[in-house]
């Protein structure tokens, strides 16, 4: 039988968690939902939500729409994580292991490859923009320029301490996370909620009462910029930490956490992104997004922005590769989880190098990749969803043995109405969609200009093809 890791043991709430992608017993799951809020909100007090904010008000959007849009993307998009977590507490395993239940041993393979670019790819937004936070405390205490590219070496090392930082904590492990995630969101909220103050100070306010409205259409793209862009990239990471909640937790209270615990600091700060938006249009185009904010504060202020924007980001980027490291091991990686850790943060620190020091601009690339990757995701959702209506089982054996044995072969490895499903649904979705900025575009699909692709639907296209395809192929039907 093939397992994918050596690991079998679980940890204490101070100690290196030492197990992989085994299911955990079920003696052994003792979380709660309280646990989950704190995970969920710590993960999402990054200064990520004030750019998010700046591009509603830069697509044309008014704050109060911008607001709008972050309230129904945020807190709807991390609604659909906590249902997702579900199946964690049924099955015990990190998401894309109890998704071979759903596509097969091999089918499967792809998924798991999109779950990794996904993390992958929001650990390099998350350590570039903290290295630019980090890079700027020190320009600061130097009073030199804070152009990365002006200081090679210290941004190359501003990168590794954030990485290192990472390393330790998430190579930890579930019990360690769950206790820094929580006290650290105490720390590092309240300098967000004192610089917060203290930028709502100047802001514009002539500028946002005379803005025009944009159409409803504008507003339902805008939604779905967010929901993209926040809950839709963890939809297939949800389980990872939910594996270890009690099997008497109500599926209602995992809901909530998740849409309330990230809800929350989302909408308060995409909302602040958008009224410094604006005040200031230039500041969706910013090169370094964090400079752009910090040129707003006096020195004695952007001191502590700094330091609340590297802590915030440290807090995401944990939970985004304890999760890469379980993903990694389930593609069929033979690692132990805390060195697959090690892996993951070796590939996001070189490409925190390449936009630091070569790329020449943030938004264009960080825009492009959530909306490429947010329609390979939803359709994975979709058709995850309705295979966790009728399933209230998952074979831990199964789960594990990745060979003919198994009883999630299916087909050759694959299970065919799911996998089918799934990639229909991707082309389906990628002919509505326009991945990047919409005026300047890396991809237009051939509908992109109909009213769909106009307003951003091409991930609920994708959603409903994905959901609907699988449940009318005979799918979501339980094998024990």
């Amino acid at each position: 039988m093939a397992t994918g890791t050596t690991d079998d043991t679980v940890p204490s709430t101070g100690t290196l968690e030492t197990r992989g992608i085994e299911p955990v017993p079920v003696a052994e799951r003792n979380g709660r939902p309280s646990q989950l809020f704190w995970v969920w909100f710590a993960a999402n007090i990054s200064i990520l939500g004030l750019p998010l904010g700046a591009t509603l008000v830069a697509s044309g959007l008014t704050v109060w729409q911008a607001v709008l849009a972050a309230v129904v993307g945020a807190v709807g998009s991390f609604a659909i994580v906590g249902a997702v977590s579900i199946a964690g507490r049924r099955g015990g395993a990190p998401g894309l292991t109890l998704s071979r239940a759903v596509f097969g041993a091999r089918g499967n393979i792809g998924p798991t490859l999109v779950s990794l670019l996904s993390r992958l790819g929001w650990e390099t937004v998350n350590t570039t923009t903290a290295a630019f936070a980090l890079l700027s405390l020190v320009t600061i205490v130097a009073g030199t320029s804070p152009a990365a590219k002006d200081h090679p070496v210290i941004t190359i090392a501003c990168i590794a301490v954030f990485v290192l930082c990472t390393v330790l904590v998430a190579g930890l492990g579930h019990g360690f996370l769950v206790r820094v995630q929580r006290w650290a969101t105490w720390v590092f909220g309240a300098l967000n909620i004192l610089v917060g103050g203290f930028l709502v100070a100047t802001v514009d306010w002539a500028a946002v009462a005379s803005a025009t409205p944009a159409p409803a259409g504008a507003v339902i793209a805008g939604i779905g910029v967010i929901a993209a862009g926040t809950g839709i990239g963890w939809a297939n990471a949800s389980a990872d930490m939910s594996r270890y909640q009690a099997p008497s937790v109500r599926a209602g209270s995992l809901v909530l956490s998740a849409a309330a615990g990230a809800g929350i600091p989302l909408v308060l700060l995409i909302s602040l992104g958008s009224l410094l938006a604006a005040g200031d249009p230039g500041l969706a185009d910013a090169a370094d997004p964090v400079a752009a904010i910090r040129d707003l504060l006096p020195v004695w202020m952007a001191i502590p922005y700094l330091i609340a924007a590297f802590g915030g980001l440290l807090l995401s980027n944990h939970l985004s590769v304890y999760s890469a490291g379980l993903t990694t091991i389930t593609l069929g990686i033979r690692l132990r989880r805390v060195y697959a850790v090690v892996v993951d943060v070796l590939v996001t620190f070189v490409g925190a190098i390449y936009f630091m020091l070569v790329a020449e601009g943030f938004y264009p690339p960080f825009i492009a990749f959530i909306s490429a990757l947010a329609i390979p995701i939803t359709a994975w959702v979709g058709v995850f969803a309705v295979d966790m209506l009728r399933r209230r089982h998952y074979d831990p054996v199964a789960l594990m043995d990745t060979s003919r044995t198994s009883g999630y072969w299916y087909r050759g490895g694959v299970e065919p109405r799911a996998t089918g499903a799934w990639a229909v649904a991707i082309v389906v979705g990628y002919l509505f969609a326009t991945v990047g900025l919409s005026s300047d575009p890396w991809f237009t699909g051939p509908l992109a200009g109909t009213w769909v692709g106009e307003n951003g639907l091409a991930w609920v296209v994708t959603f409903v093809v994905a959901a609907g395809g699988y449940a009318l192929l005979g799918g979501a039907r339980e094998r024990r």
